[in-house]
């Protein structure tokens, strides 16, 4: 659309006198308009999607409802302190705590049917060292749960080239993120809330009074304060120390009597599976190839494809036959560090990014916080 065709009717509700330009309908987007519209009540609030639907993972990831497997939090104790290990989980259980009740367990198909770390048949390093560590873990996040987080238990799955002991995590669940997010963009709406879709901000300046932005790299518009939740598309637009990091997915077609419930990880979490609809979702194997993962191009590779249906063929369905209904990908937004990245840029621009891979757990939180960086008397 071009805004200097548009009428004056939807020049006025759209695109005019906006107090609040939020980039992203994704997550942290929507749940960070739904923040600002609580501060708020009375001012416009836009938000500027590049896609049709949310570009990033919003929709795309696997649905965990997930704070780190044992062998995640054991690497996450390499690069950080326990405070820090601590810290992060505290921050995922939060934002898992305020999805759950923003939106209900009903409309996001939450269930807590458990996580599952299984260990590879070579990866006996690993998998000792799982072993000994599980209880020094559990009692470093015991203060959190109040309860032992990681069990041990026979593969009952009947999974092949894995270890006979897989570890348990009673407090992990799954959810439907396309219903997670069609329930936010309710939200959204009934909070008259603005969202303009096929709408990319390609550059956008802060002059000290307002901040202007370029729409498709053609018209520029004007906000009294810009947002960017952008995740894995933030360099495009920020400087700051986040990366994109393409994640690959395939689901199957229905399965007669599948019996496998839960999330499963694989792989240190480079690979991760559940059920979902009588079918069973896989994705991963950025390990294979992290530089070409390192990408906003939205496609598969038949690399990582091919090695997903080599692990349903071998590891997870070995007995079942099965067929892949749908490969797609999404974005990620990574870093050197886990801790998201929630700052002020500017006078009137504001950032929140780089969640790691823990969107549906963070993202709630994220946006949160992204709205509260704004002044409350800001208008």
């Amino acid at each position: 659309m071009n805004i200097k065709n548009a009428s004056y009717w939807e020049y006025k509700t759209w695109f005019h006198n906006i107090d609040f330009a939020v980039i992203g309908s994704g997550i942290v987007g929507l749940n960070c308009a739904l923040a600002l519209r609580k501060k708020h009540p009375r001012s416009k609030i836009v938000i500027f999607e590049r896609g049709m639907l949310p570009s990033g993972a919003s929709t795309k990831n696997a649905g965990f409802a997930c704070f780190g497997s044992l062998s995640e939090i054991l690497s996450d104790l390499q690069n950080h302190s326990e405070q820090e290990v601590i810290g992060l989980v505290q921050a995922r259980i939060r934002g898992l705590e305020l999805l759950r009740k923003t939106l209900g367990d009903v409309t996001l198909d939450f269930q807590l049917n458990g996580g599952f770390e299984l260990f590879r048949s070579s990866e006996n390093t690993l998998f000792e060292t799982c072993l000994n560590k599980r209880a020094y873990v559990n009692k470093l996040l015991h203060p959190v749960f109040e309860a032992d987080v990681f069990s041990e238990e026979t593969n009952t799955f009947q999974f092949k080239n894995i270890q006979s002991t897989i570890i348990r995590n009673r407090f992990e669940g799954q959810i439907d993120t396309g219903k997670m997010v069609s329930g936010l963009l309710q939200k959204a709406s009934e909070a008259q809330i603005h969202i303009l879709n096929n709408a990319e901000i390609t550059q956008l300046h802060d002059s000290g009074s307002k901040v202007n932005f370029q729409l498709n790299n053609s018209e520029e518009l004007t906000a009294k304060q810009v947002c960017i939740a952008t995740n894995g598309f933030a360099k495009q637009l920020l400087h700051e120390n986040v990366q994109p990091a393409r994640a690959q997915v395939l689901i199957t077609k229905p399965i007669k009597n599948l019996a496998i419930k839960g999330t499963f990880h694989l792989e240190e979490g480079y690979y991760y599976f559940r059920n979902i609809d009588d079918r069973i979702l896989l994705g991963g194997g950025r390990n294979l190839d992290i530089k070409g993962e390192e990408t906003t191009v939205m496609k598969v590779t038949n690399l990582i494809q091919n090695k997903l249906e080599e692990l349903l063929h071998t590891t997870i369905l070995p007995e079942t036959a099965f067929e892949i209904e749908r490969r797609w990908s999404g974005i990620m937004g990574v870093g050197s560090k886990k801790k998201p990245i929630v700052k002020q840029l500017s006078e009137h621009v504001f950032c929140g990014v780089r969640l790691g891979g823990m969107g549906v757990a963070i993202g709630s939180t994220i946006g949160a916080d992204l709205a509260n960086l704004i002044p409350i008397n800001t208008n």
